[in-house]
């Protein structure tokens, strides 16, 4: 049975409950136990789904016992003859198409600084690669922080994936997969050109007070400098998963605290989507 790997941002969090709660062929989840995986945990518990939970240093060990089919085993040796032969191939079809996937939550967090999200993030593919035969890594390039990560993991014997827009670039950051690609950013931005803008997604407005705390800070904005005149402007970017109850609320707490002028954006999940299912089926065919 293959297994696809996922290590994801936190910002990212609703993208991924919804890609794996949609997948219907996923024979198994497990959820690397972290202090960040239990949000993650009580949206696929509402969703009806009840992954497993291990600490990193099990997974493998995990593996190694649920890969196995004693089945297989028993008929292998039979399949010299035709009708044993069919059954065994039909079974291995089977298990090629039912992935088990293996999700690393990582801390919101380490944007605030992107030598230790870089660094994370490596040690994380590092760790777990043994046991993968393809890794998403469910982030954009981050300030371009994670830019070369095919270059420097070009020996790896696990392949690597990313979220890649309509134009097979690799996201920027999670505003760009959530509005659908670094063209259709580039173009938000354009609109609103003249008046500074932040984007936040519902992840990102819930997670605010912390970031606000850790001084985060992109190639886009300084949070620290939002008491100024620079920015008037907040987006709600609204997507057919934006199901945080209290979405508004988070976002009118922080134009309120900023002066700002809310508006409405309207994104989508395609991105999330389509490099979840581009990843594993490719992982399913090798």
């Amino acid at each position: 049975m293959p297994v696809m790997s996922i290590i994801a941002c936190g910002m990212l969090e609703d993208e991924l409950a919804y890609v794996l709660s949609e997948d219907r062929d996923l024979k198994q989840l497990i959820i690397v136990e972290n202090r960040q995986c239990f949000s993650l945990l009580q949206k696929f518990r509402s969703e009806n789904c009840k992954p497993w939970m291990v600490p990193l240093e099990r997974v493998a060990f995990l593996l190694k016992g649920t890969q196995s089919s004693l089945f297989m085993k028993l008929i292998s040796p039979l399949k010299r003859f035709p009708v044993f032969e069919q059954i065994h191939e039909k079974m291995e079809d089977e298990v090629r198409r039912n992935v088990t996937v293996v999700v690393n939550m990582l801390k919101i967090a380490l944007h605030t600084d992107i030598d230790i999200l870089k660094s994370e993030v490596y040690r994380n593919i590092e760790e777990m690669a043994g046991f993968s035969d393809g890794i998403l890594i469910f982030y954009g390039t981050c300030g371009h922080s994670l830019g070369n990560l095919e270059t420097d993991f070009k020996e790896l014997d696990c392949s690597l994936y990313f979220l890649k827009d309509s134009n097979g670039e690799n996201v920027e950051d999670c505003i760009s997969a959530a509005l659908g690609g670094n063209d259709a950013y580039a173009e938000t931005m354009l609109n609103n050109r003249g008046v500074g803008t932040i984007y936040l997604t519902p992840m990102w407005a819930s997670s605010w007070d912390e970031m606000e705390k850790e001084g985060f800070s992109s190639s886009e904005f300084d949070i620290r400098t939002l008491n100024g005149s620079r920015y008037s402007r907040l987006a709600m970017i609204h997507t057919e998963i934006s199901r945080d109850p209290d979405f508004h609320k988070n976002v009118l707490k922080v134009a309120r605290k900023f002066d700002m002028e809310i508006v409405d954006i309207k994104g989508n999940a395609e991105i999330a989507r389509d490099s979840y299912l581009n990843a594993k089926n490719d992982i399913c065919r090798t």
